[in-house]
Protein backbone atom coordinates (compact mmCIF):
# COMPACT_ATOMS: atom_id res chain seq x y z
CA UNK A 1 0.00 0.00 0.00
CA UNK A 2 1.36 3.41 -0.93
CA UNK A 3 2.09 5.71 2.06
CA UNK A 4 0.06 8.81 2.77
CA UNK A 5 1.16 11.95 0.99
CA UNK A 6 0.79 14.03 4.12
CA UNK A 7 3.70 13.41 6.47
CA UNK A 8 3.26 15.11 9.82
CA UNK A 9 3.08 14.39 13.48
CA UNK A 10 0.17 16.77 14.07
CA UNK A 11 -3.21 15.45 12.82
CA UNK A 12 -4.88 18.74 13.70
CA UNK A 13 -2.54 20.54 11.33
CA UNK A 14 -3.63 18.25 8.52
CA UNK A 15 -7.28 18.84 9.31
CA UNK A 16 -6.72 22.60 9.26
CA UNK A 17 -5.96 22.49 5.54
CA UNK A 18 -8.45 19.79 4.53
CA UNK A 19 -11.28 20.30 2.10
CA UNK A 20 -12.16 23.79 0.97
CA UNK A 21 -9.65 25.55 3.20
CA UNK A 22 -6.72 24.19 1.27
CA UNK A 23 -8.14 25.91 -1.82
CA UNK A 24 -8.26 29.19 0.09
CA UNK A 25 -4.55 28.75 0.76
CA UNK A 26 -3.99 27.98 -2.93
CA UNK A 27 -5.74 31.26 -3.72
CA UNK A 28 -3.45 33.15 -1.36
CA UNK A 29 -0.38 31.45 -2.79
CA UNK A 30 -1.58 32.38 -6.27
CA UNK A 31 -1.98 36.02 -5.21
CA UNK A 32 1.45 36.04 -3.59
CA UNK A 33 3.28 34.67 -6.61
CA UNK A 34 1.37 37.10 -8.83
CA UNK A 35 2.64 39.97 -6.66
CA UNK A 36 6.06 38.33 -6.62
CA UNK A 37 6.29 38.39 -10.40
CA UNK A 38 5.03 41.96 -10.64
CA UNK A 39 7.77 43.07 -8.25
CA UNK A 40 10.58 41.12 -9.89
CA UNK A 41 9.39 42.16 -13.38
CA UNK A 42 9.10 45.90 -12.77
CA UNK A 43 12.75 46.45 -13.63
CA UNK A 44 12.18 44.88 -17.05
CA UNK A 45 9.26 47.24 -17.74
CA UNK A 46 11.26 50.36 -16.88
CA UNK A 47 14.61 49.18 -18.26
CA UNK A 48 14.81 51.61 -21.18
CA UNK A 49 14.14 54.86 -19.25
CA UNK A 50 16.24 53.67 -16.29
CA UNK A 51 19.17 52.98 -18.64
CA UNK A 52 18.75 56.51 -19.98
CA UNK A 53 18.54 58.19 -16.55
CA UNK A 54 21.53 56.37 -15.07
CA UNK A 55 23.53 56.33 -18.33
CA UNK A 56 24.13 52.58 -18.33
CA UNK A 57 24.67 50.16 -21.21
CA UNK A 58 22.66 47.07 -22.08
CA UNK A 59 25.40 44.93 -20.52
CA UNK A 60 25.15 46.77 -17.19
CA UNK A 61 21.38 46.61 -17.39
CA UNK A 62 21.77 42.87 -17.84
CA UNK A 63 23.72 42.82 -14.57
CA UNK A 64 20.88 44.58 -12.74
CA UNK A 65 18.31 42.21 -14.24
CA UNK A 66 20.48 39.28 -13.20
CA UNK A 67 21.25 40.48 -9.66
CA UNK A 68 17.90 39.35 -8.26
CA UNK A 69 18.81 35.76 -9.13
CA UNK A 70 22.15 35.82 -7.31
CA UNK A 71 20.61 35.75 -3.84
CA UNK A 72 17.41 34.04 -4.97
CA UNK A 73 19.39 31.09 -6.31
CA UNK A 74 21.80 30.90 -3.40
CA UNK A 75 18.96 30.55 -0.90
CA UNK A 76 16.76 27.98 -2.66
CA UNK A 77 18.12 24.89 -0.91
CA UNK A 78 18.38 26.52 2.56
CA UNK A 79 14.83 27.82 2.26
CA UNK A 80 13.65 24.40 1.10
CA UNK A 81 15.10 22.96 4.30
CA UNK A 82 13.35 25.59 6.43
CA UNK A 83 10.05 24.82 4.72
CA UNK A 84 10.46 21.10 5.36
CA UNK A 85 11.43 21.74 8.97
CA UNK A 86 9.21 24.62 10.12
CA UNK A 87 6.31 25.06 7.69
CA UNK A 88 5.45 28.28 5.93
CA UNK A 89 3.14 30.71 7.80
CA UNK A 90 5.53 33.10 9.51
CA UNK A 91 8.47 32.35 7.25
CA UNK A 92 6.40 33.36 4.24
CA UNK A 93 5.05 36.47 5.97
CA UNK A 94 8.53 37.70 6.85
CA UNK A 95 9.76 36.99 3.32
CA UNK A 96 6.81 38.91 1.84
CA UNK A 97 7.55 42.01 3.93
CA UNK A 98 11.23 41.94 2.96
CA UNK A 99 10.61 41.64 -0.77
CA UNK A 100 7.86 44.30 -0.79
CA UNK A 101 10.04 46.87 0.97
CA UNK A 102 13.02 46.02 -1.23
CA UNK A 103 10.97 46.44 -4.38
CA UNK A 104 9.55 49.79 -3.26
CA UNK A 105 13.04 51.00 -2.33
CA UNK A 106 14.22 50.73 -5.95
CA UNK A 107 11.97 53.74 -6.64
CA UNK A 108 14.12 55.78 -4.25
CA UNK A 109 17.49 54.63 -5.60
CA UNK A 110 19.91 57.26 -6.81
CA UNK A 111 22.59 55.12 -8.42
CA UNK A 112 23.36 51.85 -10.17
CA UNK A 113 24.86 50.47 -6.94
CA UNK A 114 21.72 51.21 -4.91
CA UNK A 115 19.46 49.52 -7.44
CA UNK A 116 21.81 46.52 -7.36
CA UNK A 117 21.60 46.26 -3.54
CA UNK A 118 17.81 46.47 -3.49
CA UNK A 119 17.53 43.83 -6.20
CA UNK A 120 19.76 41.51 -4.16
CA UNK A 121 17.47 41.99 -1.15
CA UNK A 122 14.45 41.32 -3.35
CA UNK A 123 15.98 37.96 -4.24
CA UNK A 124 16.43 37.13 -0.55
CA UNK A 125 12.76 37.78 0.19
CA UNK A 126 11.36 35.99 -2.83
CA UNK A 127 13.46 32.85 -2.34
CA UNK A 128 10.79 31.34 -0.07
CA UNK A 129 7.97 31.43 -2.60
CA UNK A 130 8.53 28.36 -4.73
CA UNK A 131 9.65 25.77 -2.16
CA UNK A 132 6.94 26.77 0.31
CA UNK A 133 4.09 26.85 -2.19
CA UNK A 134 4.88 23.62 -4.00
CA UNK A 135 5.59 21.77 -0.77
CA UNK A 136 2.12 22.77 0.49
CA UNK A 137 0.52 21.34 -2.66
CA UNK A 138 2.61 18.17 -2.48
CA UNK A 139 1.56 17.49 1.11
CA UNK A 140 -2.14 18.32 0.74
CA UNK A 141 -3.15 16.93 -2.68
CA UNK A 142 -2.72 13.38 -4.04
CA UNK A 143 -0.65 12.92 -7.25
CA UNK A 144 -3.66 12.61 -9.55
CA UNK A 145 -5.06 15.90 -8.24
CA UNK A 146 -1.91 18.04 -8.07
CA UNK A 147 -2.09 19.39 -11.61
CA UNK A 148 -4.97 21.83 -11.07
CA UNK A 149 -3.78 23.42 -7.80
CA UNK A 150 -0.27 23.62 -9.22
CA UNK A 151 -1.65 25.24 -12.38
CA UNK A 152 -3.72 27.74 -10.37
CA UNK A 153 -0.71 28.66 -8.27
CA UNK A 154 1.67 28.80 -11.24
CA UNK A 155 -0.73 30.87 -13.31
CA UNK A 156 0.26 33.69 -10.99
CA UNK A 157 3.69 33.55 -12.63
CA UNK A 158 2.01 34.53 -15.89
CA UNK A 159 -0.78 36.77 -14.61
CA UNK A 160 1.87 38.67 -12.63
CA UNK A 161 3.97 39.70 -15.65
CA UNK A 162 0.77 40.41 -17.62
CA UNK A 163 -0.74 42.64 -14.95
CA UNK A 164 2.65 44.13 -14.18
CA UNK A 165 3.15 45.00 -17.83
CA UNK A 166 -0.19 46.83 -18.05
CA UNK A 167 0.06 48.57 -14.68
CA UNK A 168 3.77 49.27 -15.01
CA UNK A 169 3.60 50.66 -18.54
CA UNK A 170 0.62 52.83 -17.61
CA UNK A 171 2.37 54.25 -14.52
CA UNK A 172 5.58 54.62 -16.53
CA UNK A 173 3.87 56.66 -19.23
CA UNK A 174 1.92 58.77 -16.72
CA UNK A 175 4.26 59.28 -13.76
CA UNK A 176 7.75 57.95 -14.51
CA UNK A 177 9.59 54.81 -13.54
CA UNK A 178 10.11 55.49 -9.83
CA UNK A 179 6.42 55.36 -8.92
CA UNK A 180 6.12 51.97 -10.62
CA UNK A 181 8.20 50.47 -7.79
CA UNK A 182 6.81 52.49 -4.90
CA UNK A 183 3.12 51.92 -5.67
CA UNK A 184 3.32 48.22 -6.51
CA UNK A 185 5.79 47.43 -3.71
CA UNK A 186 3.93 49.04 -0.83
CA UNK A 187 0.38 48.55 -2.12
CA UNK A 188 0.75 44.76 -2.19
CA UNK A 189 1.31 44.56 1.58
CA UNK A 190 -2.45 44.25 2.12
CA UNK A 191 -1.98 40.56 1.19
CA UNK A 192 -0.51 39.97 4.63
CA UNK A 193 -3.88 40.44 6.36
CA UNK A 194 -5.70 37.41 4.89
CA UNK A 195 -2.50 35.36 4.96
CA UNK A 196 -1.96 35.78 8.70
CA UNK A 197 -5.63 35.07 9.32
CA UNK A 198 -5.94 31.98 7.11
CA UNK A 199 -2.53 30.35 6.68
CA UNK A 200 -2.17 26.93 8.34
CA UNK A 201 -0.07 26.33 11.40
CA UNK A 202 3.39 24.92 10.81
CA UNK A 203 2.85 21.39 9.54
CA UNK A 204 6.15 19.60 9.30
CA UNK A 205 7.67 19.06 12.73
CA UNK A 206 7.98 15.35 13.45
CA UNK A 207 9.19 13.32 10.49
CA UNK A 208 11.58 11.10 12.43
CA UNK A 209 11.17 8.00 10.29
CA UNK A 210 11.85 9.83 7.06
CA UNK A 211 14.55 12.09 8.41
CA UNK A 212 16.43 9.06 9.75
CA UNK A 213 16.68 7.70 6.20
CA UNK A 214 16.97 10.96 4.26
CA UNK A 215 20.58 10.18 3.30
CA UNK A 216 19.52 6.90 1.69
CA UNK A 217 16.68 8.66 -0.10
CA UNK A 218 19.00 11.32 -1.51
CA UNK A 219 21.42 8.65 -2.70
CA UNK A 220 18.60 6.92 -4.57
CA UNK A 221 17.34 10.20 -6.04
CA UNK A 222 20.80 11.10 -7.32
CA UNK A 223 21.40 7.62 -8.77
CA UNK A 224 18.41 7.82 -11.10
CA UNK A 225 18.36 9.64 -14.42
CA UNK A 226 15.06 11.36 -13.68
CA UNK A 227 16.37 14.05 -11.34
CA UNK A 228 19.13 14.91 -13.79
CA UNK A 229 16.66 15.11 -16.65
CA UNK A 230 14.52 17.46 -14.59
CA UNK A 231 17.35 19.77 -13.57
CA UNK A 232 18.97 19.90 -17.03
CA UNK A 233 15.56 20.65 -18.49
CA UNK A 234 14.97 23.20 -15.74
CA UNK A 235 18.09 25.15 -16.65
CA UNK A 236 17.35 25.44 -20.36
CA UNK A 237 13.62 26.02 -19.89
CA UNK A 238 14.41 28.76 -17.37
CA UNK A 239 16.90 30.39 -19.74
CA UNK A 240 13.99 30.95 -22.13
CA UNK A 241 11.51 31.93 -19.42
CA UNK A 242 13.80 34.50 -17.85
CA UNK A 243 14.74 35.86 -21.24
CA UNK A 244 11.06 36.66 -21.74
CA UNK A 245 10.64 38.06 -18.24
CA UNK A 246 13.71 40.29 -18.31
CA UNK A 247 14.26 41.40 -21.93
CA UNK A 248 10.98 40.96 -23.82
CA UNK A 249 9.67 44.46 -22.93
CA UNK A 250 12.97 46.05 -23.98
CA UNK A 251 12.95 44.02 -27.21
CA UNK A 252 9.54 45.43 -28.08
CA UNK A 253 10.69 49.01 -27.40
CA UNK A 254 14.27 48.86 -28.70
CA UNK A 255 13.95 46.16 -31.37
CA UNK A 256 10.46 46.90 -32.67
CA UNK A 257 10.08 50.60 -31.86
CA UNK A 258 6.87 50.22 -29.84
CA UNK A 259 5.61 52.86 -27.41
CA UNK A 260 5.55 52.08 -23.69
CA UNK A 261 1.79 51.49 -23.75
CA UNK A 262 1.97 49.24 -26.83
CA UNK A 263 4.83 47.37 -25.22
CA UNK A 264 2.61 46.79 -22.19
CA UNK A 265 -0.18 45.27 -24.28
CA UNK A 266 2.17 43.09 -26.35
CA UNK A 267 3.84 41.84 -23.17
CA UNK A 268 0.62 41.23 -21.25
CA UNK A 269 -1.35 39.30 -23.89
CA UNK A 270 1.13 36.39 -24.30
CA UNK A 271 1.52 35.98 -20.54
CA UNK A 272 -2.26 35.87 -20.12
CA UNK A 273 -2.31 33.11 -22.72
CA UNK A 274 0.29 31.23 -20.67
CA UNK A 275 -1.80 31.51 -17.51
CA UNK A 276 -5.01 30.27 -19.11
CA UNK A 277 -3.33 27.41 -20.96
CA UNK A 278 -1.53 26.37 -17.77
CA UNK A 279 -4.80 25.81 -15.92
CA UNK A 280 -6.38 23.95 -18.84
CA UNK A 281 -3.32 21.72 -19.29
CA UNK A 282 -2.99 21.04 -15.57
CA UNK A 283 -6.60 19.90 -15.33
CA UNK A 284 -6.37 17.84 -18.52
CA UNK A 285 -3.28 16.07 -17.22
CA UNK A 286 -5.03 15.31 -13.91
CA UNK A 287 -7.85 13.57 -15.77
CA UNK A 288 -5.48 11.53 -17.91
CA UNK A 289 -3.54 10.49 -14.82
CA UNK A 290 -6.74 9.44 -13.04
CA UNK A 291 -7.44 7.09 -15.96
CA UNK A 292 -3.92 5.81 -16.58
CA UNK A 293 -2.34 5.89 -13.13
CA UNK A 294 0.97 7.08 -14.65
CA UNK A 295 1.62 10.67 -13.48
CA UNK A 296 5.22 10.84 -14.68
CA UNK A 297 4.48 9.65 -18.21
CA UNK A 298 1.48 11.95 -18.66
CA UNK A 299 3.10 15.07 -17.27
CA UNK A 300 6.29 14.39 -19.22
CA UNK A 301 4.26 14.34 -22.44
CA UNK A 302 2.75 17.74 -21.69
CA UNK A 303 6.14 19.20 -20.79
CA UNK A 304 7.93 17.98 -23.92
CA UNK A 305 5.09 19.09 -26.22
CA UNK A 306 4.90 22.50 -24.59
CA UNK A 307 8.62 23.15 -24.85
CA UNK A 308 8.63 22.24 -28.53
CA UNK A 309 5.74 24.63 -29.17
CA UNK A 310 7.47 27.32 -27.13
CA UNK A 311 10.49 27.21 -29.45
CA UNK A 312 8.28 28.86 -32.10
CA UNK A 313 9.66 32.15 -30.75
CA UNK A 314 12.35 31.58 -33.40
CA UNK A 315 9.79 32.80 -35.95
CA UNK A 316 10.49 36.35 -34.70
CA UNK A 317 13.70 36.16 -36.71
CA UNK A 318 11.67 36.11 -39.93
CA UNK A 319 8.38 37.90 -39.23
CA UNK A 320 8.17 41.67 -39.42
CA UNK A 321 4.64 42.97 -38.86
CA UNK A 322 3.33 43.89 -35.42
CA UNK A 323 0.45 41.42 -35.79
CA UNK A 324 2.84 38.60 -36.62
CA UNK A 325 5.01 39.47 -33.61
CA UNK A 326 2.01 39.30 -31.29
CA UNK A 327 0.79 36.02 -32.80
CA UNK A 328 4.26 34.46 -32.47
CA UNK A 329 4.65 35.52 -28.85
CA UNK A 330 1.20 34.20 -27.98
CA UNK A 331 1.90 30.86 -29.70
CA UNK A 332 5.27 30.49 -28.00
CA UNK A 333 4.00 31.33 -24.53
CA UNK A 334 0.95 29.14 -25.07
CA UNK A 335 3.46 26.30 -25.30
CA UNK A 336 4.94 27.39 -21.97
CA UNK A 337 1.44 27.27 -20.49
CA UNK A 338 1.01 23.73 -21.82
CA UNK A 339 4.22 22.71 -20.04
CA UNK A 340 4.50 24.84 -16.91
CA UNK A 341 1.98 23.33 -14.46
CA UNK A 342 2.98 19.81 -15.43
CA UNK A 343 6.68 20.71 -15.19
CA UNK A 344 6.30 21.48 -11.49
CA UNK A 345 3.69 18.80 -10.80
CA UNK A 346 6.07 16.25 -12.31
CA UNK A 347 8.72 17.22 -9.75
CA UNK A 348 6.18 16.94 -6.95
CA UNK A 349 5.11 13.49 -8.13
CA UNK A 350 8.72 12.37 -8.42
CA UNK A 351 9.74 13.52 -4.91
CA UNK A 352 9.29 11.74 -1.56
CA UNK A 353 6.84 13.82 0.50
CA UNK A 354 9.24 14.53 3.36
CA UNK A 355 11.98 15.76 0.99
CA UNK A 356 9.87 17.66 -1.52
CA UNK A 357 10.92 21.11 -0.28
CA UNK A 358 14.58 20.23 -0.68
CA UNK A 359 14.12 18.58 -4.07
CA UNK A 360 12.22 21.62 -5.34
CA UNK A 361 14.87 23.85 -3.81
CA UNK A 362 17.58 21.93 -5.70
CA UNK A 363 15.63 22.13 -8.96
CA UNK A 364 14.95 25.82 -8.48
CA UNK A 365 18.60 26.48 -7.70
CA UNK A 366 19.65 25.01 -11.05
CA UNK A 367 16.78 26.75 -12.83
CA UNK A 368 17.74 30.12 -11.44
CA UNK A 369 21.34 29.76 -12.49
CA UNK A 370 19.75 30.35 -15.88
CA UNK A 371 18.14 33.43 -14.37
CA UNK A 372 21.63 34.68 -13.58
CA UNK A 373 22.95 33.84 -17.04
CA UNK A 374 20.11 34.81 -19.35
CA UNK A 375 19.87 38.57 -18.63
CA UNK A 376 23.65 39.04 -18.61
CA UNK A 377 24.29 37.03 -21.78
CA UNK A 378 21.46 38.86 -23.53
CA UNK A 379 22.78 42.27 -22.53
CA UNK A 380 26.27 41.41 -23.78
CA UNK A 381 24.87 40.08 -27.08
CA UNK A 382 22.81 43.24 -27.59
CA UNK A 383 25.84 45.47 -26.97
CA UNK A 384 28.02 43.38 -29.29
CA UNK A 385 25.57 42.87 -32.16
CA UNK A 386 23.28 45.91 -31.76
CA UNK A 387 20.30 43.60 -32.29
CA UNK A 388 18.21 40.93 -30.55
CA UNK A 389 18.54 38.22 -33.21
CA UNK A 390 21.23 36.05 -31.61
CA UNK A 391 19.61 36.34 -28.19
CA UNK A 392 16.26 35.18 -29.61
CA UNK A 393 18.01 32.24 -31.27
CA UNK A 394 19.59 31.21 -27.96
CA UNK A 395 16.25 31.42 -26.18
CA UNK A 396 14.40 29.34 -28.76
CA UNK A 397 17.05 26.64 -29.02
CA UNK A 398 17.28 26.34 -25.24
CA UNK A 399 13.68 25.07 -25.14
CA UNK A 400 14.52 22.31 -27.60
CA UNK A 401 17.41 21.21 -25.36
CA UNK A 402 15.01 21.20 -22.38
CA UNK A 403 12.51 19.08 -24.30
CA UNK A 404 15.23 16.55 -25.16
CA UNK A 405 16.35 16.31 -21.51
CA UNK A 406 12.83 15.49 -20.31
CA UNK A 407 12.13 13.11 -23.19
CA UNK A 408 15.27 11.00 -22.84
CA UNK A 409 16.06 11.12 -19.12
CA UNK A 410 12.82 11.33 -17.10
CA UNK A 411 11.51 7.81 -16.39
CA UNK A 412 8.58 6.31 -14.53
CA UNK A 413 10.71 3.43 -13.22
CA UNK A 414 12.99 5.78 -11.25
CA UNK A 415 9.99 7.17 -9.41
CA UNK A 416 8.51 3.72 -8.78
CA UNK A 417 11.80 2.66 -7.17
CA UNK A 418 11.79 5.73 -4.90
CA UNK A 419 8.18 5.16 -3.87
CA UNK A 420 8.96 1.56 -2.94
CA UNK A 421 11.95 2.61 -0.83
CA UNK A 422 9.91 5.37 0.82
CA UNK A 423 7.14 2.91 1.75
CA UNK A 424 9.66 0.53 3.32
CA UNK A 425 11.23 3.32 5.38
CA UNK A 426 7.89 4.53 6.72
CA UNK A 427 7.07 1.01 7.88
CA UNK A 428 10.32 0.62 9.83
Amino acid sequence: MRPSLVVTGDPAAVASTAGSRRWVIIGLLFAAVLINYIDRGNLSIVAVPLMHDFGISASRMGTLLSAFFWTYTLLQIPVGYLVDRFGLKWTYAAAFVLWSISSAAVGLAGSFAQVLIFRLLLGVGEAAVQPASLAFIRRNFPPAAQGLPTAVYLSGMSFGPAIGAIVGSTLLAAAGWRLVFIITGLGACVWLLPWLAMAPRDQVRHEKAVVRYSGDMWTEILRGRTLWGIVIGAFFYSYFWYYCLTWLPSYLVMGRGFSFLKMGVFTAAPFLTTALMSMVAGRAADRLIAKSGRPITVRKGFVVSGFCLGSSILLLLFLKSAGAVLATLMLSLMGIGLASANYWALTQAASPAALVGRVIGFQNTIANLAGICSPVVTGILIDKTKSFEISITCAGLSLLVAAAAFFFLVRQQDVDRLNALYAVQLCQ
